[in-house]
């Protein structure tokens, strides 16, 4: 399930990054207004989140970290049991993916989910992104209300 989940997440990621770079990448495009809270842009984020050592531009050790982040949820993966941490870690792993392959490809992840409330702005984000951030939520959550085994039960 995680798997499928995984490559579920890198399939819409990197469609809807192709919608966004084949329409509005070319062009120029202005900015499009979807909603007065939404708009669809096109932000290349070279740093990671929030676009936090973005003028460093190292695309390969950023890449670097996300392959070992990977390996390390896939890891895990093998050794979990529990269906709620499977697809946790499915969105995380095809979040990262995703990311990662803009990053070999452009140097940089394509961004484009643009909210705001007036003239606040929260940063750019894309699908993946959103994978990434329900994976972990979702993790925390079932690390929160999951029962787990003490030391004092062991013994």
């Amino acid at each position: 399930m995680a798997f499928v989940l995984a490559l579920l997440a890198l399939a819409l990621d990197q469609f809807t990054k192709w919608l966004i770079l084949s329409s509005l990448g070319d062009h120029n495009r202005p900015d499009i207004e979807i909603t007065s809270f939404f708009n669809i842009v096109l932000v290349h984020n070279s740093g990671i989140s929030f676009g936090m050592f973005a003028g460093e531009r190292q695309p390969l050790l950023l890449t670097a970290v996300s392959v070992a982040v990977v390996i390390t949820l896939l890891i895990w993966l093998a050794k979990n049991s529990s269906k709620l941490v499977a697809v946790a870690l499915g969105g995380v792993i095809g979040g990262a993916i995703g990311n990662m392959i803009d990053r070999l490809r452009f140097g940089a992840v394509t961004d484009f989910l643009d909210f705001h409330l007036g003239a606040y702005h929260w940063p750019a984000f894309n699908i993946a992104d959103t994978c990434i951030f329900i994976g972990v939520v979702l993790l925390c959550m079932g690390s929160m209300f999951t029962p787990t085994t003490t030391k004092e039960s062991m013994t």
